[in-house]
């Protein structure tokens, strides 16, 4: 069972729960050690066609995957055919696999596989869990570029441009990074010097709300280009009163963006990334919000997961990565060699 994401790794000074921080220290030394070790002995796998690598460094949710919608759709617009690959966490396929909504479930697919697909009609969605495999896959259907979702650990695939994803949101105290520590100790899936030693590009991705980036965050990502992108809402939030609920790297970010979007939340449920909507948990859920008098509110990945008797009850609340420039996203992106 997959467990929360604990809010105290993202926590720079006065964090809570020293011992433990201490405790987790050696593992983390040796998480570190066997990352470094995979990578190294990786040897990658050359699809024919250039793969854009959209990763991270830290555990707990990035808004990755709203990234991967973006670019997918701009290479769209300006002659690319992409094609999607995910590992499709979650799901019971092992691929490669097309994904198709109208076949597939979240159960099979993994959740966001099934939202993209859902939400780019027209552009190929995989997943493989041999992503070397997928990549070839996407290529024999006739992809000219692939957009590897999570992969900037995974050795498997040669990758001609390599994006970090990072949540660019330091208020309340929060901080992307932690203090550095690598899990178990902290949110980094490797030491940060070594995981931006191989990105192309950092983007930040920003809420809606929030002005420019802090500055002592975009110095931590010195080294590759840095690019700034919004989480803006692709509609307002249902009317009248709301219970929200959220399985999500960072729940506590959904409730925040809902709050400043202007929707009325008389309570908010905060659930594990890619929890599982037993009918225990949907009931509970249908009982708090008639207790309100309200409706209850997810984010579209949630939703996909939802049964289907129960996205009637349900409002999904879309949000879309806009980028800040986007004529420095296109000149990044036209660093690809077209096949």
């Amino acid at each position: 069972m997959k467990l929360p994401t604990p809010r105290w790794w993202y926590v720079r000074e006065g964090r809570p729960g020293p011992l433990l921080h201490l405790l987790l220290t050696p593992l983390s030394w040796l998480w570190s050690t066997a990352t470094a070790r995979r990578i190294a002995r990786g040897q990658p796998v050359d699809p024919g066609i250039p793969v854009i690598c959209v990763g991270n460094l830290t555990l707990g949710g990035t808004g990755k995957t709203p990234i991967v919608a973006t670019l997918a759709r701009r290479l769209a617009d300006t002659g690319w055919r992409p094609a999607i690959l995910s590992r499709g966490y979650g799901g019971s396929l092992k691929g490669p696999v097309r994904v198709d909504p109208l076949r597939h479930g979240a159960e099979a697919s993994g959740d966001e596989p099934l939202m993209l697909a859902r939400a780019l009609p027209g552009i190929a969605v995989w997943v493989a869990r041999d992503r070397a495999a997928g990549a070839l896959a996407a290529a024999r259907d006739g992809a000219s570029v692939i957009l590897l979702d999570d992969g900037h650990q995974n050795p498997s695939v040669r990758k001609s441009l390599s994006l970090v994803v990072s949540d660019g949101e330091t208020r309340d105290g929060e901080w992307p990074l932690g203090d550095g520590g690598v899990f178990p100790a902290g949110p980094l899936r490797e030491p940060l010097a070594a995981g931006l030693a191989r990105a192309d590009a950092v983007i930040l991705l920003l809420p809606a709300d929030l002005g420019a980036p802090d500055p002592d965050l975009v110095a931590a990502f010195a080294g590759p280009a840095l690019l700034t992108a919004r989480l803006v809402p692709e509609a307002p939030p249902p009317g009248g009163p709301q219970v929200g609920f959220a399985g999500v790297g960072k729940p506590w970010k959904v409730e925040r963006a809902l709050r400043a979007a202007g929707c009325d939340l008389v309570d908010f449920a905060a659930f594990p990334d890619h929890a599982p909507w037993t009918p225990a948990r949907l009931e509970a859920l249908e009982d708090l919000a008639a207790a309100h008098g309200a409706g209850l509110v997810t984010t579209s990945k949630d939703w996909v997961r939802l049964p289907p008797a129960w996205r009637a009850k349900v409002t999904p609340w879309p949000v879309q990565a806009v980028f800040d420039d986007p004529v420095a996203l296109d000149a990044l992106l036209e660093r690809l060699t077209r096949p």
